[in-house]
């Protein structure tokens, strides 16, 4: 019988759906009746919160939504913190979750799962939540949420269906489609002529760039030496220029170097990039000061209009605003642009970089240097820390982390192996302190049973370690910090992967390029103290 669930999966496919990462329960077992009937392949985690993250993952590298498949309840509050790290990245996520027949949910009677509201519960974590009772519900909830993955402000969306209208019987004539999407938005040609007044007006301008201008990335060099304008990567914006770029800053906006850096432009140019604390006010000290004017690029009204308020606002499409300022302005004649960003990366190496920052960077920069192609996934973890304040990612798509924005740990293994498979030809690697794997250590199986073979390395320092100096530099006595640390080469092994201890930093690129070779996922065990003792 063709029924709403097997309907269900003919519409993604239709969207262009390939990959489904979830657990089926008894909620959800008609959500699975038309999956063998498409090319959809479902990856099942240990736990719905990797679900989460292996679609954040996925969606990262490449491009596309990372989908969802939950049950009832408990599926879905799990998820809830991979919903909330992808809405504070603005990353497309489709969340589908069963909910309890009409006339049972929220009726407070106690059915398996029963939520008092489950879609009010994802209202601070999507772009919108809806519940479905028809096929052209369906249809119309389906559209809506690729049209926001496909032209506005990416972040989550979740639909719901009840558990007896996902097995009503769906006309056999209503063939599943994709509806027409709308195009992002454009920017006025008055607008940019009014950023282009300002930007030439200018004889120290600066770019500002965050994740949302990644799809302007083929451009943003060009862009960059039309203006002799030093070019700084917030963590979600590391890429946009290469890594050997004279003009390219890979910094931390927060750090003083660059904060100095804003200060002394006489223009601003910030393209997709929201100015939030996590990037611009890491240490909390304050916003920084901007007196030069400010033109803003945002997709997001709103957000164009939040923090710093802009001269000039552009709210369209980054790739299109930035292609109309490259054809708009002349070439300017080379000044002090490099010199700038020069001076400015030797100077956050100089006072943020001390010997554990410096071995972990060296971590980072050795992976990369032996495996180029690699997209480096961080979690909360000191490495992660180091490289938010100076890492240089080759190009975009390459690096990112949860170590800002919401800001979770346990994000890097599921992650890696979401995007394992949305770029199945290009190394994964999972950067990872012990506290933080030991949150979803299971996930693990997850990598063996999909045999991606990503590359996990722990930088174990037995415990809490950042949590920990934090605690310590406020005069605080540790506690709940120096936490058990298990035998993870035990346990990975146990569970069927490959596992390695560091013995010597200077035999990391050969575990690296063995790993990669493997076909299913390598842990590799990195004493902190050893590592900074050699490379810090």
């Amino acid at each position: 019988m063709r029924t709403l669930g097997v309907y269900l999966a003919e519409l993604l496919e239709a969207y262009g759906v390939d990959t489904i990462f979830g657990i089926p329960g008894v909620h959800t077992v008609e959500f699975y009746r038309g999956l063998p009937l498409t090319k959809i392949r479902h990856v099942t985690p240990r736990h719905e919160q990797g679900a989460g993250f292996m679609a954040d993952g996925y969606a990262r590298v490449s491009g596309k939504p990372g989908v969802c498949l939950l049950i009832t309840g408990p599926g879905l509050t799990n998820a809830a913190t991979a919903m909330a790290q992808a809405y504070a990245d603005s990353i497309p996520m489709l969340v589908i979750t069963a909910v309890n027949a009409v006339g049972r949910m929220g009726s407070g009677e106690g059915w398996l799962h029963e939520l008092k509201d489950q879609r009010q519960l994802t209202q601070g974590l999507t772009a919108f939540s809806h519940t479905v009772f028809t096929k052209d519900e369906l249809d119309h909830a389906m559209a809506r949420a690729f049209a926001i993955f496909a032209s506005a402000r990416p972040r989550p969306v979740h639909i719901e269906i009840p558990t007896d209208i996902i097995r009503l019987p769906v006309d056999v004539s209503a063939a599943a489609h994709a509806a027409a999407m709308p195009l992002r938005p454009a920017p006025r040609a008055e607008s940019i002529a009014e950023a282009v007044n300002i930007l030439e007006a200018s004889s120290r301008p600066l770019i500002l760039t965050g994740g949302g201008a990644i799809d302007a990335a083929p451009l943003l060099p060009l862009l960059a030496e039309k203006l002799d304008a030093p070019l700084v990567m917030t963590v979600n914006g590391r890429g946009l220029l290469p890594t050997e770029h004279p003009l390219a800053v890979p910094c931390n906006p927060s750090l003083p170097a660059v904060r100095d850096l804003m200060l002394e432009a006489d223009a601003i140019l910030a393209i997709g990039t929201e100015f939030g604390p996590t990037d611009y006010d890491w240490y909390e000290t304050g916003a920084p000061r901007l007196t030069a004017p400010l033109i803003r690029i945002d997709i997001d009204p709103e957000q164009a209009m939040r923090g710093h308020r802009a001269a000039c606002v552009i709210v369209a499409d980054a790739g299109a605003s930035v292609a109309a300022l490259v054809d708009a302005l002349p070439v300017r004649k080379p000044s002090d642009g490099a010199a700038r960003a020069q001076t400015t990366r030797a100077r956050v190496m100089r006072e943020d970089v001390g010997s554990v920052y410096k071995a972990s960077l060296s971590l980072l920069d050795e992976t990369r240097a032996t495996l180029p192609d690699a997209v480096i996934i961080g979690d909360s973890a000191q490495p992660v820390y180091a490289a938010s304040v100076a890492y240089a990612a080759p190009k975009v798509r390459s690096f990112f982390a949860s170590a800002t924005g919401f800001g979770t740990l346990g994000y890097a293994l599921p992650a890696a192996i979401g995007a394992q498979l949305g770029a199945l030809r290009r190394p994964i690697i999972a950067v990872m302190g012990d506290g933080g794997l030991q949150f979803t250590l299971a996930e693990i199986a997850s990598a063996v049973e999909a045999q991606t073979p990503i590359v996990i390395l722990v930088w174990n320092n037995h415990g809490y370690g950042e949590i920990k100096s934090f605690m310590q530099s406020r005069q605080i006595e540790p506690i709940g910090v120096d936490i058990g640390t298990p035998d993870f080469i035990a346990l990975a092994l146990a569970f069927g992967a490959a596992a390695e201890t560091l013995q010597r930093a200077d035999d990391l690129p050969r575990l690296l390029l063995e790993a990669v070779k493997r076909n299913g996922p390598t842990l590799i065990d990195i004493d902190e103290t050893m590592y900074v003792s050699e490379r810090g």
